[in-house]
């Protein structure tokens, strides 16, 4: 039996929610923690956490941990389907005012604002 029908379907039900494909297009910008993101997206980190599971479990993030931050990354993609899938996804996705504001605040995320007092 083929994988590629299992990838395809796991790639898909990654790709399927607006707030992954928000963090996908603020990654594609530059590597974010969590707090980043949250500034960004103005969700709760809960939220954000769980959504980076799933996009790490779908290969498409990556994590790294720098200092006391786990900082996450867009994942070179493996296959011609899932770069392709992914440019035309996120190429569109820079029209989307939600998302513009996103990067926009993502200009001024700060990780020291994360770093308890």
């Amino acid at each position: 039996m083929s994988e590629r029908l299992p990838y395809l379907v796991h790639l898909l039900r990654a790709l399927e929610d607006a707030t992954r494909l928000r963090i996908l297009k603020c990654l594609q910008v530059r590597p974010a923690c969590v707090c980043e993101l949250v500034q960004a997206l103005e969700l709760p980190q809960s939220r954000i956490s769980r959504h980076l599971r799933v996009l790490r479990e779908a290969g498409l993030v990556v994590d790294a941990r720098n200092a006391q931050w786990i900082e996450y990354a867009l994942v070179e993609p493996r296959r011609p389907a899932e770069a392709h899938l992914l440019a035309v996804t996120l190429g569109e996705l820079g029209a989307d005012d939600q998302v513009s504001r996103d990067l926009d605040r993502l200009e001024t995320a700060s990780r020291e604002a994360c770093v308890p007092e």
